[in-house]
């Protein structure tokens, strides 16, 4: 499989977790498609069919990562947030 720069990988985390930051879903038609072509290009980058694994994937590729970083995250489903464990 490719791999994708450290570099390329660094800019699409970083650009879609600020559109992410701001809801661009939930903004116009703009933001909405780069928000979805940055999920691809990330899914497309790391080999992976889910942007919350890409971008797990592509933090572990990245200058400093450490194994345990984002080690275990499940994947959301469109309009459904992530659940929460509880302590215990």
């Amino acid at each position: 499989m490719l791999l994708a720069h450290p570099a390329l990988l660094a800019d699409l985390v970083e650009e879609y977790l600020a559109l992410e930051a701001l809801d661009a879903v939930a903004g116009d038609e703009r933001a909405r498609r780069r928000t979805a072509d940055l999920a691809y290009s990330l899914c497309v980058a790391t080999g992976t069919d889910d942007v919350d694994a890409a971008l797990v994937a592509a933090r572990h590729r990245l200058p400093g990562a450490r194994p345990e970083d984002d080690s275990v995250l499940e994947s959301r489903e469109p309009g459904r947030e992530p659940r929460q464990e509880t302590p215990g």
